[in-house]
């Protein structure tokens, strides 16, 4: 059994572990005869009550040890970051990847292609199920492994092929069919390509999605993201302000007929669709729950409601004060009407600055994906020299760097300004109203 199973990482002093003597280094193969092959199974099968434990020490010696505890009482046993150990790999030669058009000089991590069922799971990752074979289908069944989320693009099994890739992506709806059956809760979506899966494509495969329903719990549909770097790649188009327009209103229509059957819309238009279109974001009500935040779905209703919220409780006056609000160029739609309601308190200058994505393509307007060094060329010093406000998400969520690897730092450095970074609304007022320190980090480099 030695170099099988799951690497202890750390055992937490006085734990169920540390009296049985285990021990960072020590290797926790089986439990109750089943193997442990990563975090999951040992979350899955530490769950029982009465457990036998096969560990390979350090040393060589193979220990089976006995405990008896509380359901789901925790053993104190932390995997640390190879809980999972290696992550399955996307094999899909997708005509839209992003990362495929991607420029050079990014952090390694972001060419990454994870097609991995567990971190769907553990994490929200969007897999496509082409890797999956008929046991990694059945172990989700069995271990209850949901919600999973599924990038399914299209139900036609032909063009699903095309667009992914692989001649294993003809079989979503079998896959999907074995998942629900099972009880698996599952929201999927699709990056809209226009003239490839949108219009009677689209139909279809909502559906088909439809028609699986409680266990497919919701479809957003996204548009399709291109950058400057396509150089050899399927010929794909973006979205006009038109085509947005005509997407959202087919959309409501359907979620019309979605809230008649399911008491619930269903399927949903991604925030850049709204903002591209000229559309008004729905209420909260429309979004039910919000079942897709990470996916860009309803993040602009989440602000608008913090922002009303925050904008009741303004003050009239407040320290003397220039801010710059950077942000991308839909994000500009949203922050425009804020940086005016702002400017009526007195003492406060705020500006909205619209960063154009030079480094992905001026067609990228996305907030998340501007980059360090578009700021550094389009701000310049004297502008950022009061405060420059920036959004959380252009930040990596464990570092403060940008996409291109420039480091918060090192931005205010340049600039020889003072750079705050806010998650929302709420701690902008508290940035702008009570001082940069209320800010989730703030970084000061002016001389």
């Amino acid at each position: 059994m030695k170099g099988r199973g799951l690497k202890i990482f750390m055992v937490e002093p006085g734990s169920i572990a540390d009296e049985m003597g285990l021990a960072a280094g020590d290797r926790l193969t089986a439990i109750n005869g089943e193997p442990v092959r990563d975090l999951i199974d040992f979350r899955y099968l530490a769950a029982d009550e009465l457990l036998y434990i096969d560990v390979t020490k350090t040393g060589g010696d193979e220990w089976v040890l006995e405990l008896e505890k509380d359901f789901d009482q925790d053993l104190g046993i932390d995997f640390g970051p190879d809980g999972f150990g290696p992550t399955l790999r996307c094999a899909n030669k997708c005509v839209f990847c992003f990362v495929d058009q991607m420029p050079p000089g990014m952090r390694k991590t972001l060419y990454v292609k994870d097609d991995d069922y567990r971190l769907s799971f553990w994490s929200g990752n969007f897999i496509t199920l082409t890797n999956l074979s008929k046991n990694s289908l059945k172990r989700i069944a069995r271990q209850r492994l949901g919600p999973l989320y599924i990038s399914v693009h299209t139900t036609n099994p032909s063009l699903r092929e095309k667009m992914l890739g692989s001649a294993r992506a003809g079989s979503i709806m079998e896959q999907l069919r074995f998942l629900a059956e099972a009880g698996i809760e599952m929201h999927t979506q699709v990056v809209l390509c226009p003239g490839l899966n949108d219009a009677g494509e689209l139909d279809r495969t909502a559906g088909d999605l439809s028609a699986l329903w409680p266990a497919v719990r919701s479809l957003a549909v996204v548009p399709v993201g291109l950058t400057s770097f396509r150089e050899n790649l399927y010929p794909l188009d973006m979205f006009t302000p038109d085509q947005a327009r005509a997407l959202v209103r087919w959309i409501h229509a359907r979620q019309k007929e979605y809230i008649t059957r399911f008491k619930h819309p269903f399927i949903f238009a991604s925030d850049e669709f709204y903002l591209l279109a000229g559309e008004p974001i729905p209420g909260a009500d429309k979004y039910d729950g919000f079942p897709q935040i990470e996916n860009g779905v309803g993040l602009a209703r989440l602000f608008l409601d913090e922002w009303a919220e925050a904008e009741a409780s303004l003050p009239r006056e407040a320290a003397k004060q220039k801010i710059i609000l950077a942000t991308g160029v839909l994000g500009g739609k949203i922050l425009k009407p804020v940086a005016a309601r702002l400017n009526k308190i007195a003492g406060l200058q705020v500006k909205v600055r619209v960063i154009e994505n030079d480094y992905f393509g001026r067609q990228v307007t996305a907030t998340g994906l501007v980059t360090g060094s578009d700021i550094l060329k389009q701000v310049t010093p004297d502008e950022a020299g009061g405060l420059l406000v920036l959004p959380s998400v252009m930040l990596k969520k464990d570092e403060t760097v940008f996409l291109d690897n420039v480091s918060l730092a090192d931005l205010a450095e340049r600039m020889k300004a003072a750079a705050a970074v806010v998650s929302g609304p709420r701690q902008l007022v508290d940035v702008l109203v009570e001082g940069p320190q209320k800010a989730e980090i703030f970084i000061d480099k002016r001389s």
